[in-house]
This record gives structure tokens, C-alpha cells and sequence, in this order.
């Protein structure tokens, strides 16, 4: 259990909750390229990232298409659905680059508590680009 410290303010922005009402992302991929699944035992978060990906006119492979299911809290959630958004149209290079402090900035902020959420959005995305490449070798 996630305890607030005395005197911690736990409050979320306009977007984090906008996206935890109404995510953009959120629902299962129908024969996905890759799939990512991470956890936190700590708090019980479980995120899983499905990825579409096709070649562009370069030739550079592309998130074409990126969802989530993730069992979670409101930042979770939240984080989820801003790292899909972040990820989408982008080639596996710069999709890499993506980091926890892009998605925070993306929800324009997390309480510190929720801070590993974003971590959890991370490792998901490194994590299905990763079982991708495993897939295609």
C-alpha cells in the first residue's frame, strides 16, 4: 500500500486525469507485431504495450499503431496512455529515446509517489521493441 508522507499533497494535473478518464490508447491490440508486459510488485501496476509496425518509405520501421491495457492507478493509466502517444508514428530509433521524463512532462507533471508509473511506461515500450526484434531475427 502506497501511503501518502505527512504533509504530501497528492494531486494530479487536468491532463493526467483527462487521460485516466478518457484514454486514447487504452484497449487490446488485435494480432499486435510485439508485445511489452511489465510490473511493479511494490504498488500492483501491470502495463502491457501491443505494437503494429511497418517500414516507412525509407525503409525505417515505424510504431504504426500502439495500445495498452494496463491494471493500475490514475498515473499508470495516465502514463500509459501519453507514452502511446509519444510512441506513435515515431521509427523503433527515436521510440527508443523516449524516457520516464518525457511522459511525466507529457501529463505536465506526477506527485513523487507516482513517479515509478512513468518508469513502468518506459520499460514497457523498451520492452515490446525488444521482443520485436527477438520475433524478427
Amino acid at each position: 500500500m502506497v501511503r501518502v508522507k505527512e504533509g504530501e499533497k497528492m494531486s494530479y494535473s487536468k491532463e493526467v486525469m483527462k487521460r485516466f478518464k478518457n484514454p486514447k490508447f487504452g484497449e487490446k491490440m488485435k494480432n499486435p507485431d510485439a508485445i511489452g508486459e511489465v510490473g511493479n510488485a511494490t504498488c500492483g501496476d501491470v502495463m502491457k504495450i501491443f505494437l503494429k509496425i511497418e517500414k516507412n518509405k525509407k525503409g525505417d520501421e515505424i510504431i504504426k499503431d500502439i495500445s495498452f491495457q494496463t491494471f493500475g492507478c490514475v498515473a499508470a493509466i495516465s502514463s500509459s496512455d501519453a507514452l502511446c502517444e509519444l510512441a506513435k508514428g515515431k521509427t523503433i530509433k527515436q521510440a527508443l529515446k523516449i524516457t520516464r521524463n518525457n511522459i511525466v512532462k507529457k501529463l505536465q507533471g506526477l506527485p513523487n509517489l507516482k513517479f515509478h508509473c512513468s518508469v513502468l511506461g518506459e520499460k514497457a515500450l523498451k520492452t515490446a521493441i525488444e521482443n520485436y526484434k527477438k520475433k524478427k531475427k
